[in-house]
C-alpha cells in the first residue's frame, strides 16, 4: 500500500511512470536487495590527511600535494581528514538540516524560504530513469546571511554562515594545491571564485518505498571547479564510476568527500578528472548530505592551462546555458564533450 510522501515525490513519479514507455521494464525490477544495487561493490576513496600541507617538513608537504593530485587524476574523488572544519559544526549542520526537511512540504516550498531555492524530484524527467527521489535547497552564498530568508528556521542562519565560511576556506586551499601542482599561482581561482559565485546545497533523500533501484540523484558530473561533500555518516548511497564500473563509497564520519568538477577538468586539460556519480535510493532509511560548490562568475572564461587544448574556450554562462538546454531537450546533462574541439 502506497502512502503520501513529503515532498510529493510519489505523485510526480507515478505520473511519469504512467506516461513512460519504460513502464513494464521498471515494474519488472521493482524488488531488489538493498545491498546489491546495480551489482556495485563498496570502496574506500583515497584518504588524505591534510595536516601534511602544514608540515614543517618539505617532503611531507610535497607528499600530501602528490596524493591530492594523484587522486584527482586517477579517481576524480578523494576524502580528507584533519581538514579544519570542526566535527561539532558538521553535527550542528546535520541537526539543523533534519529540522528543516522534517517541516511540512508547504513550509519548505513557501515563498522566500532560503531564496526560493527549494526543489524536489525532477520536473523535466520524461522517464523513471531521469527521476531523482530527493529534495534539496540550492542556496547562493550571497543569500545565506539574510535573516528574511529563514522564516521560522532562525537557528539555521548562524550555522549556515559559519559552515559556508569553513567550506570556502577549505575549497580555496584544495584548489590552490591543484593549481600550483600544474605550475600556476594558487591565487588564480580566488580571483574568479568569490563568495558571490558559490553555492551550498542541502540534500535529503527520503526512504523510497517503491523501489531501491530508483535514483536518489541521477548520474551526473558536477558543473563547477570543485565540490566538497559532507556525507551521511550512517547511510550509504553515493556511487561513482571507476574503471567503467559503479562503486559505492563507504561513509567515513571523520572525512569530507572532495570531487573534481567539469570546469577543473577542462582547465587542467584532462589532467584532473570530473567523474560521473549518482546517489541510489534506500527503501528503509532516509539520508542527508551537504555539498559546497566552488564556482566562478558566469562571465569567467574557462580555458585550458596549457596548449594544445582539448577544449574550446567558453564562459561559465555558456556552459550552464548548454546544460539547461540539454536537460530540457533530453532530460539529462550531457556535459563537457559538447565543448570538445572537433
Amino acid at each position: 500500500m502506497m502512502v503520501e510522501s513529503n515532498p510529493p515525490l510519489l505523485d510526480d513519479y507515478s505520473q511519469i511512470l504512467r506516461h513512460s514507455k519504460q513502464d513494464c521494464a521498471v515494474q519488472s525490477k521493482i524488488v531488489i536487495n538493498d545491498e546489491c544495487i546495480n551489482g556495485s561493490s563498496e570502496c574506500e576513496l583515497p584518504l588524505i590527511d591534510l595536516r601534511g600541507l602544514k608540515s614543517e617538513n618539505e617532503q611531507e608537504r610535497a607528499c600530501c600535494v602528490e596524493e591530492i593530485a594523484r587522486a584527482s587524476s586517477e579517481w576524480g574523488f578523494f576524502q580528507v581528514v584533519n581538514h579544519g572544519v570542526s566535527l561539532q559544526l558538521l553535527e550542528k549542520m546535520r541537526n539543523e538540516q533534519i529540522k528543516l526537511f522534517n517541516a511540512p512540504f508547504e513550509s519548505k516550498a513557501s515563498c522566500g524560504l532560503l531564496n526560493n531555492s527549494y526543489r524536489w524530484g525532477n520536473r523535466t524527467a520524461t522517464c523513471p530513469r531521469q527521476f531523482s527521489w530527493s529534495e534539496a535547497f540550492h542556496i547562493p552564498l550571497t543569500k545565506i546571511s539574510e535573516e528574511e530568508c529563514y522564516g521560522q528556521f532562525t537557528s539555521l542562519r548562524e550555522v549556515m554562515v559559519e559552515y559556508a565560511g569553513a567550506m570556502q576556506e577549505l575549497a580555496k586551499l584544495l584548489a590552490g594545491v591543484l593549481v600550483m601542482n600544474l605550475g600556476h599561482r594558487k591565487e588564480l581561482f580566488e580571483e574568479i571564485c568569490a563568495e558571490s559565485t558559490c553555492f551550498l546545497r542541502l540534500n535529503h533523500y527520503p526512504a523510497c518505498l517503491i523501489s531501491p533501484e530508483l535514483f536518489g540523484l541521477v548520474p551526473h558530473t558536477d558543473s563547477d571547479f570543485l565540490t566538497i561533500l559532507q556525507q551521511d555518516e550512517h547511510v550509504s548511497g553515493l556511487q561513482l564510476m571507476k574503471d567503467s564500473k559503479w562503486v559505492s563509497v563507504k561513509p567515513n564520519k571523520d572525512a569530507l568527500v572532495v570531487n573534481i568538477g567539469d570546469l577543473f577538468q577542462a582547465w587542467s586539460n584532462d589532467v584532473y578528472k570530473s567523474v560521473e556519480h549518482k546517489v541510489m535510493a534506500n527503501s528503509k532509511k532516509e539520508r542527508f548530505s551537504v555539498a559546497y560548490f566552488l564556482c566562478p562568475s558566469y562571465d569567467s572564461i574557462i580555458g585550458s592551462c596549457k596548449q594544445p587544448s582539448l577544449y574550446k574556450t567558453f564562459t561559465f554562462r555558456e556552459y550552464r546555458n548548454k546544460i539547461q538546454q540539454d536537460v530540457k531537450l533530453i532530460g539529462h546533462k550531457v556535459g563537457l564533450p559538447r565543448f570538445l574541439i572537433d
